[in-house]
């Protein structure tokens, strides 16, 4: 319970603007960014004949209490560099398997005697050399001979049992002949398909973040085992090599072209990438720039506006962190299927291709938008991920949380217009404010040993994890703190040293506790609190602030006891307040209604103005807040026509300054409201929507070739055309996404499919989505999403997840962005006691 105290109520005015202050200063700090991650023999195409052996655990009885029964690796050895050959076979073998072979060196140091070797070695077949699964060598003298080796796949360890102990402070070099499948899993080395003029390609790419180097080659793969990586890599003419460092060298061999690159810089395993496949790309004639995408999109010019923005963001970057850009080159690639929206792959950043292509005349301005601020998160983690890195995942917050903050700095940079520094209010605060007032939240950071497993680092990608940290690091950046862990890694209390020693030696800066007190406060608590300042007695108390009050378990929202005048007196006093505080407004009273704290009836008079409201944010913020009610009684009787007399204004507003829906607006919000007035006009049932919807879709089914929908409005369109319409237009999307050259049209159509009211088509459609040849494995969860956010498709949703649960967290659950928020996602209708029942005991899962 909050401490109470009275003032004067002169004083609580006064403390009432600084508290004002304080909350916009914690906004203007803000404003200063996801998810989607061998077993034959062979010859290794190096001469090696020996059997490649099955793996095998010991038989003697092991407990938790043995080194590789941990799943952190033990703090005796230290790599300092590998020498890694990939053969990625794009041809299935005569099992139909496609599998890739290779060899590793890696150089180690010694630095605590010990008789074991433990490295991470995950589904790879090892080649066995006189009964063992490596060879252990020293430089300059006789390295001890192996007793025993085998493999520990729940750990993930190749374990090599010496007979006699490492010595302190020597170096060895272990080396190791693999076989792994080159699966379709999105996860280590892995195969991605796809299909170009008619024609099936096979691309051979990576995603080793957070635990999947380790499928490629045997590796210490912890992000503090920071190594140089020489790369070399084996393909079959008329494809092309990629990975971090420059090409230097490509020669004929008997096995194909073999490209040697440059040593890397000093970097963690789970920043590596490897790539083969017949891609093209453009390139800037500075900085090393090149975008790289499948021969077709580059060819069409999808790959321009990414080359345009790199650039500028770059140097945006090195003047921010006032440090050069680290590396010779910088490469994007864009890849048919990935799991995560993109990869900050230290010099070869691999992206979704809706995250780097646009096409000028087919994507939107949402597509154009995503696609900036995608590069610029990537890019950031050049200096800030990469450069220096985290000791261990229970700090994934600093590198994310910084990355996702910085993101708008590099988009407001390149594109000025946008109000960037607007919309991070509704991109990010309101959404992670949101997870943050629930008692399932978590603090930023964690102790160490309470993040061990893979599944258990998974869980750190979250959105406390990518955007919680906007409450407390914006502006928190130390240039010393670069300087000082370049090429290394840190703790989170590091950066606190910095920034009190710049506090320390800045004359005159006094605060009133030291950084790491005042930082400690963020970052070890979940939550934030809600303050109330009762102006008419002066007490001040605060509280956590839970969206559900009665949960067991501190920026910061701000309750006046009089703040009812401002509630209720939206409507006349909307003119003199900026769209933000509007939209803040509306936010937080629906927020302290949900919490019980004031009445929802107050929430909603909030909404009252709105059929005088033209402002984007503020829309968007009422839209956003009021889905929530949407989807709590779209199914009951209490569903009604009030929305539809506060957005029949702002439909006719458009209708007006589109010339009849002829133009396109000019300012980047009405761009966006006006996707806002269509949509809730047509949900809502505003006169002509519809069918101005159906004659647009309608239009294009007559004449294919010819899409009449303007980008920026075709994902609205399409989903109304298709739910206002029967099996001929779900069909003829079907075909248009089948045939989709551009990846946000397919993304558009993917989405836009599930709209349908007709229940057969849904669940024809939720088999579809876990059927590879019709819909790709990184959109598999995504599209059963979409389903479920249909109100005809959640119960059917509902029912094929539970059906189907272990196959589809075998499939697509274990590292899947995109699968965490599955359940969520499909029960977000969930309102009653047996609905509750059901998730809480599982009922109908196999």
């Amino acid at each position: 319970m909050g401490k109470v105290f009275y003032i004067s109520k002169n004083v609580a005015l006064g403390l009432l603007l600084m508290a004002i202050c304080a909350v916009i200063t914690i906004i203007a700090l803000s404003v200063a960014y996801d998810k989607e991650r061998a077993k034959n023999r062979d010859d290794s195409g190096h001469g090696q004949t020996d059997n490649t052996s099955t793996p095998t655990i010991p038989t003697t009885p092991s407990t938790e209490k043995e080194p590789w029964d941990r799943y952190r690796l033990p703090d005796s050895l230290l790599p300092l560099s590998y020498n890694v050959t990939l053969w990625p076979r794009l041809e299935p073998n005569e099992d139909g398997l496609y599998i890739f072979t290779g060899h590793s060196y890696v150089v180690f140091k010694c630095v605590k005697a010990t008789d074991l070797v433990i490295i991470h070695c995950n589904k790879l077949n090892l080649t066995s050399f006189d009964g063992h699964l490596a060879v252990l060598t020293a430089e300059h003298h006789s390295a001890p001979a192996i007793e025993r080796s085998w493999l520990v796949p729940k750990t993930h360890y190749l374990v090599l049992q010496l007979r006699n102990a490492l010595t302190e402070g020597s170096t060895y070099v272990l080396h190791t002949v693999f076989q792994g499948e080159l699966a379709d899993d999105l996860e280590g080395f892995y195969r991605s398909e796809y299909t170009e003029n008619g024609v099936t390609k096979i691309a051979a790419t990576s995603q080793m973040q957070a635990t999947y180097a380790r499928k490629a080659f045997p590796c210490f793969d912890e992000p503090a085992m920071k190594a140089v990586f020489n790369v070399t890599i084996i393909h079959s003419h008329g494809t092309i090599a990629l990975s971090n460092g420059r090409e230097i060298d490509t020669v004929n061999t008997i096995s194909g072209l073999e490209t040697k690159f440059e040593p890397t810089a000093r970097m963690s395993t789970y920043l590596l990438a490897f790539i083969v496949c017949d891609f093209t790309y453009i390139q800037s004639t500075q900085r090393g720039i090149r975008i790289w995408a499948r021969r077709k999109a580059i060819d069409d010019g999808q790959g321009d506006f990414a080359l345009n923005v790199t650039g500028p963001i770059l140097e945006f970057y090195e003047r921010y962190y006032n440090a050069a850009y680290p590396l010779a080159k910088s490469d994007q690639i864009a890849l048919p299927d990935f799991n995560a929206g993109a990869m900050e792959n230290w010099g070869l950043v691999t992206y979704r291709e809706t995250a780097l292509l646009y096409d000028p005349i087919i994507s939107s301005t949402r597509n154009k938008e995503r696609i900036v601020y995608v590069i610029a998160h990537e890019l950031a983690h050049m200096w800030f991920g990469n450069l220096v890195t985290v000791r261990w995942w229970n700090d994934l917050w600093l590198n994310e949380g910084f990355a996702s903050y910085v993101e708008y700095l590099g988009a407001d940079y390149v594109q000025p217009t946008w109000n960037v520094k607007d919309q991070i209010l509704l991109y990010d605060i309101h959404g992670v404010f949101g997870v943050d007032a629930l008692a399932s939240s978590h603090p930023l950071s964690c102790a160490e040993e309470e993040v061990s497993t893979p599944a258990q680092i998974s869980e750190m990608f979250s959105t406390i994890s990518y955007k919680s940290s906007h409450k407390c690091l914006p502006c928190l950046f130390s240039q010393s703190y670069l300087n000082t862990f370049a090429f290394g890694n840190t703790v989170y209390t590091d950066l606190w040293d910095h920034l009190q020693q710049a506090v320390d030696q800045t004359p005159g800066l006094d605060i009133p506790h030291t950084v790491h007190e005042i930082m400690n406060r963020w970052t070890l608590q979940m939550g934030f609190p809600v303050v109330t300042i009762d102006t008419r007695t002066g007490s001040i108390t605060q509280k956590h602030f839970l969206l559900d009050p009665d949960s067991v378990y501190v920026v910061i929202k701000l309750y006046l006891r009089n703040s009812t005048y401002c509630i209720m007196n939206l409507f006349l006093l909307f003119q003199a307040l900026s769209v933000m505080n509007r939209a803040q407004i509306i936010d937080d009273a629906f927020n302290l209604a949900r919490a019980k704290i004031i009445n929802t009836t107050l929430a909603l008079k909030t909404t009252k103005y709105l059929s005088k409201e033209m402002g984007y944010i503020p829309w968007d913020s009422a839209l956003r807040n009021l889905n929530y009610y949407i989807l709590m009684f779209d199914r009951t009787e209490v569903y009604g026509s009030y929305l539809k007399k506060q957005i029949q204004p702002l439909y006719e507003h458009f209708k007006v300054l589109t010339e009849n829906w002829t133009k396109v607006p000019a300012a980047h919000g009405d761009q966006y409201n006006q996707i806002n007035a269509i949509s809730m006009g047509c949900k809502m049932g505003v006169e002509g929507c519809r069918e101005l919807t159906k004659n647009w879709f309608k239009q294009w089914m007559g004449n294919p070739a010819h899409n009449p929908i303007h980008p920026n409005l075709k994902s609205t369109v399409y989903c109304y055309a298709i739910a206002f319409g029967g099996h001929e237009e779900w069909d003829f999307a079907w075909t248009m996404y089948k045939n989709a050259t551009v990846a946000s049209e397919a993304s558009r159509l993917r989405e836009a499919m599930a709209c349908t009211q007709t229940p057969w088509l849904l669940n024809r459609y939720l088999e579809y989505s876990l059927n590879p040849s019709k819909i790709r494995k990184q959109d598999a969860t995504a599209t059963i999403l979409y389903i479920a956010r249909n109100i005809v498709g959640m119960p059917l949703a509902w029912d094929f997840v539970r059906a189907r649960w272990r196959y589809i967290f075998e499939q697509y659950g274990r590292g899947s962005f995109s699968f965490a928020g599955l359940i969520n996602g499909i029960t977000r209708r969930f309102s009653t006691e047996f609905e509750l029942e059901e998730v809480q005991n599982r009922k109908g899962f196999s």
